[in-house]
């Protein structure tokens, strides 16, 4: 905990961004029935009925103390989907960085194994060599600011009814367009002083 906690507190490096990762399932849900649309003093009327239409998930990765988030929608949430999703964040998001130190929980999927299964050998040492891993506690995963960052996009986007992959493909990409065009931080206030006086009476 206190390695996570302390992270937070260390002042903002763009060479060595702290970039908090999760990941969310979503079902991908139909109506049953045509809805009635939204109009001026009404709110959209829909069905509580819907057709299962399968499922698919939402890689997120945010740095908080820099207002920027990458996400990208799969079909699944396996290894080589993980190993992947940070293979373009190396890349793509922080090509000029020293080290991404990534926040992550202790998924099986989160780990090195991931990348010598994905990649060529040397593929997965590049990688790896550009990134360090800082997992929270077990039952801890609170801890992880993404979570937060999940929360508020089920909120303002992914927490209704969409149907198919495609469409949450470009939902998820117009609200993290619109998120990184505001620059929305995340103020996290948890320290190590305020874990020791809630919590130290639960410490081994």
């Amino acid at each position: 905990m206190y390695d996570i906690l302390d992270l937070y507190e260390e002042p903002y490096d763009p060479k060595r961004p702290i970039v908090n990762v999760d990941e969310k399932p979503k079902q991908l849900l139909g109506d049953k029935r045509k809805s009635i649309p939204m109009r001026p003093g009404c709110s959209e009327k829909y069905d509580y009925e819907y057709i299962r239409k399968g499922t698919a998930n939402i890689f997120v990765a945010v740095e908080i103390k820099a207002g920027k988030r990458f996400t990208q929608v799969t079909k699944r949430r396996t290894m080589k989907d993980f190993a992947v999703f940070i293979q373009k964040l190396v890349d793509e998001e922080y090509p000029d960085a020293e080290v991404i130190r990534i926040i992550a929980d202790n998924l099986n999927t989160h780990k090195i194994k991931s990348f010598y299964e994905t990649f060529s050998e040397d593929e997965a040492q590049r990688i790896l060599s550009k990134i360090e891993f800082h997992y929270t506690p077990k039952h801890s995963s609170w801890l992880n600011a993404a979570e937060i960052e999940i929360n508020i996009m089920d909120i303002e986007c992914t927490g209704r009814r969409i149907c198919d992959i495609e469409t949450l493909k470009r939902e998820v990409a117009g609200w993290t367009e619109l998120r990184n065009e505001q620059k929305k931080k995340i103020n996290w206030t948890f320290t190590r002083e305020k874990a020791d006086k809630k919590m130290s009476k639960r410490y081994v």
